[in-house]
C-alpha cells in the first residue's frame, strides 16, 4: 500500500473515548489509513477489524526449511562426501542429528521471522519514519485518515465527524 501525501489526523487524549470513535467512525464507512497510540491498547486490534498475524505461519515454515537443510546437509555429509566406518556404527546416525537440526531450526524461525517483520512493517535499514504527529509518542491517540483523493466537502464532514467523536484537535499534513 502506498502512503499518502495528503493526510488529515485526528488526535484524542483518552483511550476509551478513543476506542469509541473508532467505533462509529467504522460503523460510518470511513476508512482509516493508520491507528497511532503512545502505548498498547487493549482490544484495539479487534475494534479496528485487524485479523491474527500470520507471522507464526511463517515461522513454523522458515523452522521447516531450517530442518530439512540440517538433515539434508548431515545425511549427504555422512553417507556420500564423507563417510566413515567407525565401530560398526550406523552411516545414518539420525539421533545424533538431533540437536543440530533443533538448533538450525531455531535459527531459521528467528532470522526468517525477524526479517519478515522488518519487511512487512517497512522497517529496513535507512528507512525514516513519517511522523504525523510527536504527541503520539507521549500522550495522544491519533486515527490517521488518507485525504490524497477525497473531495473537500467529505474531507470536513471527516474532520466534523472526528471533532463529535471526542477528538480534542483536527489537523492536515501535507507530506512531499
Amino acid at each position: 500500500m502506498e502512503e499518502p501525501n495528503k493526510v488529515v489526523i485526528g488526535l484524542w487524549d483518552h483511550e476509551e473515548v478513543y476506542l469509541h470513535a473508532i467505533e462509529k467512525i467504522r460503523a460510518k464507512g470511513v476508512q482509516i489509513y493508520e491507528s497511532l497510540t503512545p502505548f498498547p491498547v487493549h482490544g484495539l486490534e479487534d475494534v479496528l477489524g485487524y485479523r491474527d498475524s500470520r507471522l507464526h505461519t511463517a515461522g513454523f515454515m522458515f523452522g521447516t526449511v531450517g530442518t530439512i537443510v540440517a538433515l539434508s546437509f548431515m545425511t549427504w555429509t555422512m553417507t556420500v562426501n564423507f563417510p566413515l566406518d567407525f565401530g560398526g556404527k550406523p552411516y545414518w546416525p539420525i539421533a545424533s542429528f538431533i540437536p543440530i537440526t533443533f538448533e538450525m531450526m531455531v535459527l531459521f524461525s528467528a532470522w526468517g521471522m525477524t526479517l519478515t517483520y522488518l519487511v512487512r512493517n517497512r522497517l529496513w535499514p535507512g528507512m525514516v519514519p513519517r511522523i504525523y504527529d510527536k504527541r503520539t509518542t507521549d500522550d495522544r491517540f491519533a486515527l490517521v485518515f488518507d485525504a490524497d483523493n477525497v473531495a473537500s466537502d467529505k474531507l470536513k464532514e471527516l474532520r466534523d465527524l472526528c471533532m463529535h467523536e471526542g477528538a480534542v484537535e483536527v489537523k492536515d499534513k501535507q507530506f512531499n
